[in-house]
C-alpha cells in the first residue's frame, strides 16, 4: 500500500538528515547547534523507525533507517568504551584536576570544598568575587579573575601557581590561565561563550576559535571546565583533534552527562563539562560528582604526567 511507503520514508528522513549533519560538521547553524547536543538520545530512539519499517514490511526504508542507526551508533559508543591505554605511556606524578561550575556564585562553597578535598586544582567557571572570597581560604594557591554573573574564572591550588594571564571570550566570558611551575604544566579554567541564541552562535564559535590548541612537542597544558559544547559539536571535535584527549572519553564515561536536569530543569542531559588533557598525559579515573546548587557537575580527573 502506498500509505505504508509514506509512512516509512517519513520515519527515515529526520534520522538521515541528522546522522548527515553530524558527520559532515554542519552542526553550527541555529537550532541545530543547540540540537546537535542530544545526538545520544537522537542515537538511542533511532531504532524505533528500524522495528516500524520491519512491522511495515518496508525493505530499503528499513535498510536506511538501519544504516542511520549504525552511523549514529558508530558517533556515540566509543565514548563509552575505555581507551586501551589510559595512561598512554605515562608513568609521572599524579595531578588531581576538577572542573566546576558554581552558577554564578549559587553552588555551596563547602560542598564544592569537601568535593575537592583530595584535589591538586580546581578550574572554576561562573566565578563571582564573593564566591572566590569564600572558596580560596580552602587553597593557598589561586589564579582569579571573578565577576559577577556568568564571565568570572578561576584556578585554585594546593601547588604553588604562576599567574598566565586571562583569555577573553565574548560576551564577557573569561578562562583564567595558571602554570604550575613544579609540574611544568598549565592549567585553564575554560569557558567558551553558550549558544543560548541565535545572536549567540557567532560569539559562541568564535570562543571556540580563540581556544589555545595543544602544543605535542611544547609545554604540557590542561583545559578544564564549561565548554558549552558536547563532542558531537564540530567545533569541539576540531579543538580535540589538536592534540588533546577527553579525560572522561578515555576512562569509558565520555556520555555521563554533566549539565540539563541537575538543577530541576526538564532537559535530557548532555556532556558539556570535561577535562581535555594533552595526550602525553595519560588518565587514570575520572568521577562526575554532584554538587548543590549548580545546574552542572563537577567533573574530576586523576591525571598522569609523562
Amino acid at each position: 500500500m502506498r500509505w505504508k511507503s509514506v509512512v516509512a520514508w517519513l520515519a527515515v528522513v529526520p534520522g538521515v538528515v541528522w546522522a548527515v549533519v553530524r558527520v559532515a560538521g554542519l552542526d553550527t547553524w541555529y537550532p541545530m547547534v543547540q540540537l546537535i547536543a542530544f545526538t545520544p538520545q537522537i542515537a538511542a530512539i533511532s531504532v524505533v523507525p528500524v522495528v516500524l519499517n520491519v512491522l511495515l514490511r518496508q525493505r530499503y526504508a528499513a535498510v536506511a533507517a538501519g544504516l542511520v542507526t549504525i552511523v549514529l551508533a558508530a558517533c556515540v559508543v566509543p565514548r563509552a568504551i575505555s581507551d586501551g591505554d589510559p595512561l598512554n605511556g605515562a608513568k609521572g606524578e599524579e595531578l588531581r584536576v576538577m572542573s566546576a561550575n558554581v552558577l554564578m556564585g549559587k553552588a555551596d562553597v563547602a560542598e564544592l570544598a569537601r568535593l575537592a578535598t583530595d584535589v591538586d586544582v580546581v578550574a572554576v567557571q561562573e566565578l563571582t568575587p564573593e564566591f572566590a572570597e569564600s572558596f580560596g581560604k580552602y587553597f593557598p594557591h589561586r589564579v582569579v579573575y571573578p565577576a559577577p554573573g556568568v564571565g568570572g574564572s578561576g584556578v585554585f591550588s594546593r601547588l604553588p601557581l604562576r599567574d598566565a594571564g586571562v583569555r577573553r571570550n565574548p560576551w564577557g566570558f573569561m578562562q583564567a590561565i595558571a602554570e604550575i611551575p613544579e609540574r611544568g604544566v598549565s592549567v585553564e579554567s575554560a569557558h567558551p561563550a553558550a549558544p543560548s541564541s541565535r545572536a549567540a552562535v557567532e560569539p559562541w564559535r568564535e570562543s571556540f576559535r580563540r581556544q589555545l590548541g595543544a602544543t605535542p612537542d611544547g609545554p604540557l597544558r590542561i583545559l578544564a571546565g564549561d565548554f558549552n559544547a558536547t563532542i558531537d559539536h564540530s567545533v569541539m571535535r576540531a579543538l580535540v583533534d589538536s592534540g588533546y584527549r577527553d579525560a572522561a572519553q578515555v576512562v569509558g564515561k565520555g556520555l555521563v552527562g554533566t549539565w540539563g536536569p541537575y538543577d530541576g530543569d526538564r532537559i535530557p542531559p548532555v556532556t558539556l563539562d570535561r577535562v581535555l588533557a594533552d595526550r602525553r598525559i595519560g588518565v587514570r579515573d575520572v568521577q562526575v560528582l554532584d554538587l548543590r546548587g549548580s545546574d552542572h557537575r563537577p567533573v574530576r580527573a586523576v591525571l598522569v604526567l609523562p
